[in-house]
């Protein structure tokens, strides 16, 4: 059985996940991902991994990765209807730093763990039964193994765990891998796309692809390409704080259809279609972006919002954040599984600076985090120490 050690070693080497210029909440991590839909916090709630061999790394290593969100089509994917999907430019950033003291270790702050095991330990560990290769297939067996070889509780589920079973998961399996370089995006998506199954069981492939490639993505039966030149969009990517499961609402919506198919199926081809034409009026703002398409996209998250409540997957949250940026003129809809979550309202260019601080105020009021961003940013990038803005870099000094 493996044990933890060292947990109090300041001397680990370092892979520092950073992004934003405040403090965030403690947000779930199987709601919004390792940091990737938030602002992670400075100082002590950075999170970091710890202790690539020097084989692998021979200095230190900063890159970043962005967040996501879907545009149009949540639910709907699921039965084989598109899916938009958008890089958020709200980032992750990781710091690698090898070490010689012959430790790896795992610190993520924002939820609460720091480890450290020996690498001789791991390195002992019977993991042939991950098999070889690029991202090899994992099954639910594998992970099952792996929580049995790691030390774990059969069944444990809570996020703390299952970020360590995924960090060690992707370093046992990517250590034995001769062909890995983090220049090979279509390998990291893969890998990446391995730890959301340790993480989720089950998941699309939409979260890693957009973070590895950023821009905007279609997604449709399981097969993901990339929309030509997505214009920038300024959004609200609002927090309504309330926990769901998207295991259940994907159920119930399933459940909905098959007590009234006459009706939600409709539902699920007209979301289908409100994707298409969102993806048809951002290949024309590519070249010239024009108030009406503004309005037209308006019009799509309105439209889209009274289909998601219909299918059942809205929430009382929702509904109040989306009353409150009506209010002030702008448009809203939820993103990802509904049942409370995160939301997103779009700021057209002619939205002055003053309504868009008196909305987001407004939604603080009512206990949400608000961040303003942007979708369509680049995807994962490997940056040096001074190109790093002087926010981030302060943070990761900090450490």
């Amino acid at each position: 059985m493996l044990k933890p050690i060292g947990e109090g070693n300041s001397r680990l080497a370092r892979s520092d996940w950073l992004g934003g210029r405040k403090k965030p909440p403690l947000l779930r991590t199987r709601e919004l991902g390792y940091g990737v839909l938030e602002r992670l916090g400075f100082g002590n709630r950075a999170p970091e991994a710890t202790g690539l061999p020097g084989a692998m790394l021979s200095e230190v290593l900063l890159v970043s990765a962005p967040g996501k969100v879907i545009l149009h089509g949540e639910h709907a994917v699921v039965h084989g209807k598109v899916a938009l999907a958008v890089a958020l430019n709200l980032r992750t950033f990781l710091r690698l730093q090898p070490h010689s003291n012959g430790r790896v270790g795992l610190n993520l702050p924002n939820i609460g763990v720091r480890r450290a095991w020996d690498v001789a330990s791991l390195q002992l560990l019977d993991t042939s039964f991950l098999g070889h290769g690029d991202s090899a297939a994992l099954t639910a067996k594998h992970v099952e193994k792996l929580k049995e070889v790691v030390g774990f509780p059969k069944d444990c589920v809570d996020p703390e765990h299952l970020a360590v079973l995924a960090f060690l998961y992707l370093y046992l399996s990517i250590c034995q891998s001769q062909r890995w370089t983090e220049e090979n995006l279509e390998l990291i998506n893969k890998w990446a796309f391995q730890g959301e199954r340790v993480i989720h069981g089950n998941p699309s492939g939409v979260d890693n692809a957009v973070s590895t490639w950023g821009g905007a993505l279609r997604y449709q039966q399981g097969k993901i390409s990339s929309l030509k030149r997505p214009p920038v969009l300024k959004i609200l990517l609002i927090n309504t704080k309330v926990p769901r499961s998207t295991k259940v609402l994907v159920a119930n919506v399933r459940s909905r259809l098959l007590k009234f198919p006459e009706i939600v199926a409709p539902l699920l081809t007209s979301i289908d279609a409100i994707s298409l034409e969102c993806e048809r009026v951002l290949g024309e703002m590519a070249a010239a972006p024009t108030p009406e398409h503004y309005l037209t996209l308006e019009e799509l998250i309105d439209m889209n919002q009274h289909h998601l409540n219909a299918l059942g997957v809205g929430h009382a949250s929702l509904d109040q954040l989306c009353q409150v940026t009506t209010a002030h003129g702008l448009h809203s809809k939820l993103t990802g599984a509904g049942g409370g979550g995160c939301g997103i309202t779009l700021l057209r260019p002619d939205v002055e600076r003053p309504e868009v601080e008196a909305t987001k105020r407004a939604l603080s009021g009512y206990g949400f985090d608000c961040w303003e961003t942007s979708v369509g940013a680049p995807g994962v990038s490997v940056h040096t120490a001074a190109s790093l803005d002087a926010s981030v870099q302060q943070g990761l000094d900090s450490l």
